[in-house]
This record gives structure tokens, C-alpha cells and sequence, in this order.
């Protein structure tokens, strides 16, 4: 009998990562073409649970220092060796670098499948890092079969820094449709007078957070009520919250659609983005998304479509969407959202076309499967 094994390995992972990785694994895991799936993350600084055996999960311990870079390849290549999985699924810049190098000195490998999940060289750092990123890049890409972007911005500018076109596709993430119902009731209290915007995200430089305390600090807006969901210090720098901002804090995961409901807009004002999780999960909650012309953001949102967009360095754009916004517009808006969504965004379409690129690049091994099938 045909075995298809599958082994993911990430780095850190949480956040919208570790979304992405729960779809995956909890979708291929009931997959019939697919027999075991393997899932191994660093120990510190990522999630621990996961939709898999816990057999089948394997933390390797790891910090983001120097120090523990060789133990990290060790450790990830005794698992390859051990598991001998058909496809390896790697989920980001340092896990990339662990699960690759080795297979420079060994002549045989499995399919390995890269997603970077927003790439390096397009962060805001200076010219010669993405240059040096960028040649990194290059070199892993020659030990590896496939390349999924997760927008068509992060392939495009990706192509612009010479990764090979005939090894890079686009898919893009996707969210289940389930809505979390929460039955612990929210402890805030909103105006429904007022337009109550929403942040979501870590308070850090990417997601721009900075940003949108200062457009408030300098245009306060009696009609608009901002609450911020997430943590973390953005630069160890102390924020002046202005008293329309409201922060809430911490948000588990399965309280999330809960919030989203209860507000008229979701915003991100990011600095970079690789695809932004956070616009989806407005849409599939039909809410409209105001969002910053960074990275892949103007992908998912279309001015007076489904949200509005503005440019970082323009506050008076900003200013002007929020004078102009109503909250019979900010709903149809969202119910356009929704139906975007439901084309293009869902988990089912995401996993159909990662399980049919296993397909493609196992090819004969893929028709074996089928064969046994139908004995």
C-alpha cells in the first residue's frame, strides 16, 4: 500500500502563521490521498496546539541567536531522516534555511515545497540586507521544487529579485468558513452612535500602530471610536493613546470572530504585508476593511468595493474617509466583502490547490495512490 507523507516545519510559529498551518495540517489530515502528516515547530515562541496527534507534532528547541542555528538543522534533518516524508512543507525564512542546506551535500532529497510567508527582502530594512536576503534566497531556491507566494505582490517583487519564475506559483490564504461562537460574554461596551473601528494585530513597526495613534493624536474625530486588539511594544517606545482609543488588549483566537462582529470597519495601517490575514477575517465576518496601499493589502481590498485605501504618508486621505463613512455604507461594504471572501479566500479552495501542486510534483507516485484505490 502507498504511503503520501507529509511534514511541515516552521520556525515561530504564531499569529497568522501558525492560522495558516492549523488550516493545512487539520485539512490534510482527513485528506485520503494523504496517509501521516508531520508537523515540527520550535518549542519557544510558537503555538502548541494543533488539529494532530501529538505523536505527530515535534518541538525542537530553538532561539532566534546563532548559537542555536546548527542544533536547529540538526534536529530538523533527524526528523526528515527518521519520518522520510514524501513532501516537505516549510513554512518561513529560518525554517527554509534549517530544512535546505543540508541537501546541498546529499544527492537525494524529497519535494520541498518553500512559503516564506512574506519575504525578507521586501521588509523594511536597509538596501543591503534585501540584497543579501535576496542572494540567500536564490541559493535555497536550487534545493527546492516549489515556491508558493501568498500574493501576487509577493511573486511579482520576488521575480524583480530573481527567483525562478518556472518554480513560483501564487495561493493564496485561506480562512474556514466557520464562524466562532462565542459564548463568554465581551467585557467592553461600544457607542452605536458613533463608528467604532477596529485594530488587529501585534503593536509593532509592520503593523503600523504607531501610525494610526498619530493620525488621532492630530485628527480627532467625535464620531469615530477606535479599539485596538493585540499586544505587544512597538520599539520599546511609549505610545500616547489618545482617549478615543480603546485598548482591549489580548484576544484568544476563538473570541476573535465575536469582536469582529460588534464593530462598523476593521483597519490596517501596515507597513509591509505579505498577504494580511486580518482583512480576510473582517470579510468573512462582512466587514468592510480600511486598509494601508502597502504589499498585497490593495489585492484584497477595492476602494468603495469592499473597504477603502489610503497612502501612509497622506493623513488627509485618511481624514477624508473617515468624515465620509456611514454605517449603512460600511454594510454594504461588508456584505461585498463576504462574497469576495467566499470566491477566493475560503480554506477549502487554499487546501485543494496545495494538495493538487503534492499532486503535480509526485506525478507518477500521485497515480499509484489512485490505483490502489480502486484494488
Amino acid at each position: 500500500m502507498f504511503s503520501l507523507k507529509v511534514l511541515h516545519v516552521g520556525e515561530y510559529v504564531k499569529g497568522g502563521v501558525a492560522t495558516y498551518i492549523n488550516e493545512v495540517t487539520s485539512y490534510q489530515n482527513k485528506h485520503n490521498d494523504i496517509s501521516e502528516v508531520y508537523l515540527m515547530v520550535s518549542k519557544n515562541y510558537s503555538d502548541k496546539q494543533y488539529s494532530l496527534n501529538r505523536e505527530n507534532i515535534i518541538f525542537y528547541d530553538y532561539l532566534r541567536k546563532p548559537g542555536y542555528i546548527l542544533k536547529a538543522i540538526f534536529d530538523v534533518h533527524k526528523a526528515i531522516n527518521r519520518i522520510k516524508p514524501d513532501i516537505v512543507h516549510v513554512h518561513s525564512t529560518f525554517a527554509g534555511i534549517f530544512v535546505r542546506i543540508p541537501f546541498f551535500m546529499k544527492k537525494s532529497k524529497p519535494k520541498i515545497i518553500y512559503c516564506s510567508h512574506g519575504w525578507s527582502f521586501l521588509m523594511d530594512v536597509s538596501k543591503k540586507s534585501k540584497i543579501a536576503y535576496s542572494i540567500v534566497e536564490r541559493a535555497l531556491a536550487r534545493k527546492t521544487d516549489l515556491i508558493v507566494n501568498i500574493s501576487k505582490n509577493e511573486q511579482n517583487k520576488s521575480l524583480q529579485y530573481k527567483l525562478p519564475i518556472n518554480k513560483s506559483i501564487v495561493i493564496y490564504n485561506g480562512i474556514s468558513e466557520k464562524v466562532s461562537k462565542n459564548a463568554v460574554s465581551l467585557e467592553i461596551s461600544i457607542d452605536p452612535h458613533k463608528i467604532n473601528v477596529l485594530f488587529v494585530g501585534r503593536f509593532d513597526k509592520q503593523k503600523g500602530l504607531d501610525i494610526l495613534i498619530d493620525f488621532f493624536n492630530k485628527y480627532p474625530n467625535k464620531k469615530i471610536s477606535l479599539y485596538l486588539i493585540g499586544d505587544g511594544v512597538l520599539d520599546n517606545q511609549h505610545l500616547d493613546i489618545p482617549e478615543n482609543v480603546i485598548n482591549i488588549g489580548w484576544v484568544d483566537n476563538y473570541k476573535l470572530d465575536s469582536y469582529y462582529q460588534m464593530f462598523d470597519a476593521i483597519i490596517m495601517p501596515s507597513r509591509w504585508e505579505g498577504f494580511g490575514l486580518v482583512a480576510v477575517e473582517a470579510m468573512k465576518n462582512k466587514k468592510p476593511v480600511i486598509v494601508s496601499n502597502i504589499g498585497a493589502l490593495p489585492e484584497l481590498v477595492k476602494e468603495e468595493v469592499n473597504g477603502y485605501v489610503f497612502d501612509l504618508d497622506n493623513y488627509e486621505r485618511l481624514n477624508e474617509i473617515f468624515n465620509s463613512m456611514n454605517k449603512e455604507a460600511l454594510t454594504r461594504l461588508g456584505e461585498n466583502g463576504y462574497r469576495i471572501y467566499k470566491d477566493n479566500f475560503t480554506s477549502e479552495i487554499m487546501n485543494n490547490k496545495i494538495v493538487n501542486e503534492y499532486k503535480n510534483l509526485l506525478g507518477i507516485s500521485v497515480k499509484q495512490i489512485e490505483k490502489e484505490r480502486i484494488i
